[in-house]
């Protein structure tokens, strides 16, 4: 019989450069790590780590589910702030249950469903040319889909509505026609788009075949994105700012998406985001997660991605190979041919580098809210 007598013994917090992360110490030298995902408040979600802090310690790190709900029904006010501090926590208990069975996280969820995860890069530019480079870059780097790609580049103060329109659609027929169709194309709009603005635009750019269509709209009002996805030709992606498995069930029975975005280190760890998925599942939607921080958060998609049959495709920062990322963390994961390998160490399968955190200090997000040609406000 295995002696799980483990105990928690501390939880610190270590910021370094845009991230948090979070590690769980135990009396047996395991230690867990995990990664808050409410960037632009991590300051906030730290805190919150501290005050969780005071019921972790003492208590067995094995007793994940029960954890997560005591932090989670701690009190009526929840959040962005509460929910990446116990996703970090979530992430990091799951690693210490790896490490202490000798097997990767995904063993302890269900087992292994592939062996390599299928990724979409991202691709940046501020020019129509730059964009179309950072594609072709893509494909001679041999992934097989790009995203975060955008129609959009900053605007002539004069455009109007068709023009708009006819200028984002010659963009993404320049992505196709450069690519061909050995790469996918996943759109993102940013949420720039009214709800009659992204029905006129994925009627344009339908016939270019895009993998999806992401958060066209403002993500707060499930019915306009439910009246969007039913005018329209194209799956839609969306839920990066979503935290419950019980908003994702009202964004699914609504008829509003096709592809699930959750956000390991935002929308409750591996434990919750696994019952996302299996929500999905129920209702054939598949699930892309959301990863826009460090190699951590990429590291605990993986973990997600390997052991859930809905798996549709995992974001995949297009820094992750170069300093800081490529110096903070240790045992990064291979790419191959547009995927990443789903490691077989205990745990997650990285760790912090901890003779590179002092290079990178702590820089907070700017807080600027972008304002239109009259001076109104636009969302981020």
């Amino acid at each position: 019989m295995v002696d799980t007598k483990l105990k928690i013994t501390d939880v610190k917090t270590t910021f370094a450069d845009r991230w948090l992360f979070v590690r769980v110490h135990t009396d047996n030298g395991i230690v867990g790590l995990g990664e808050s995902g409410t960037w632009g408040y991590l300051e906030a979600s730290e805190r919150a780590v501290q005050t969780f802090k005071r019921h972790l310690i003492g208590q067995d790190p094995l007793r994940i589910e029960h954890h997560w709900q005591y932090l989670y029904r701690n009190s009526h006010f929840r959040g962005a702030a509460i929910m990446g501090a116990i996703s970090a926590i979530d992430i990091a208990l799951w690693d210490i249950a790896g490490k202490y069975f000798g097997v990767p996280c995904y063993q302890l969820l269900g087992g292994r469903c592939r062996d390599k995860v299928r990724v979409y890069i991202h691709v940046f530019g501020d020019t129509t040319e730059e964009l179309i480079e950072g594609c072709l870059e893509a494909k001679r780097k041999e992934f097989t889909a790009v995203g975060h790609l955008s129609p959009f580049i900053p605007e002539s103060p004069r455009m109007t509505h068709s023009m708009k329109m006819e200028d984002a659609a010659r963009r993404v027929k320049a992505y196709r026609e450069a690519v061909g169709d050995d790469v996918d194309l996943c759109i993102e709009i940013h949420r720039q788009l009214s709800p009659a603005e992204a029905i006129v635009l994925a009627k344009k750019i339908a016939e270019y075949r895009p993998f999806f269509y992401e958060d066209p709209i403002l993500p707060d009002s499930f019915h306009a994105m439910a009246e969007v996805a039913s005018q329209i030709d194209i799956p839609i992606a969306t839920g990066e700012r979503l935290h419950t498995i019980w908003e994702f069930e009202e964004l699914i029975m609504k008829g509003a998406v096709q592809y699930v975005r959750p956000d390991v280190c935002m929308a409750g760890g591996l434990t919750h985001t696994k019952k996302i998925a299996a929500l999905a599942e129920a209702h054939y939607v598949k699930v892309v997660p959301h990863n826009p921080l460090s190699p951590v958060s990429t590291a605990a998609c993986v973990q997600l991605d390997a052991c859930i049959p809905n798996f549709g495709i995992q974001e995949y920062p297009h820094d992750e190979g170069v300093p800081p990322k490529s110096e903070l963390i240790k045992y990064p994961l291979k790419v191959e041919k547009g995927y990443l390998i789903v490691p077989d160490k205990p745990g997650m399968g990285v760790e912090l580098n901890e003779d590179k955190l002092g290079e990178y200090p702590y820089k907070p997000r700017r807080f600027v809210t972008s304002l239109g040609e009259d001076g109104s406000v636009i969302d981020t």
